[in-house]
């Protein structure tokens, strides 16, 4: 083989390697399954706003839609503060819903395994057993 393909095989089998660790850390396994996540919910928050809080919203204005309230004519351009209170509405009932449906119990479940570390009983030290160890051998004699 030529010095040249197998410097090509090395680079590659390091990067086949550093891409294997990326992968295999956790963090690059949550940050999948939250977007994935954040995307399904996405549908939901938005047939939410939709359906049930951006009416409610607008027929307090008396407008058919939220993204009309608060709009007024500039220099022929139409400003929307409805159009940008729609888009916080929705982000902030995304972020509510990730956080009760997926970060609240995930932090609640680590704090249980950290109390379940913190009461499993330690070792004895060396000292402890270097002590128990003699005074079982005065106890033979």
């Amino acid at each position: 083989m030529s010095e040249t393909y197998q410097r090509g095989v090395k680079a590659t089998g390091g990067l086949l390697h550093g891409f294997k660790e990326f992968i295999s850390r956790g963090s690059a396994i949550d940050l999948a399954v939250g977007v994935i996540i954040g995307a399904a919910f996405g549908s939901i928050v938005k047939a939410l706003t939709d359906g049930v809080i951006n009416p409610l919203i607008a027929a307090l204005f008396g407008k058919p839609d939220i993204s009309e309230v608060l709009t007024f004519p500039l220099n022929g351009a139409t400003i929307s503060i409805g159009l940008v209170l729609q888009a916080v509405l929705t982000f902030l009932i995304t972020a509510l819903a990730l956080y009760f449906a997926i970060v609240l119990p995930i932090n609640t479940m680590r704090a249980r395994r950290a109390r379940a570390v913190e009461q499993a009983p330690q070792a004895p030290s060396e000292e402890i057993l270097l002590l128990t160890q003699i005074r079982d051998l005065l106890a033979e004699e």
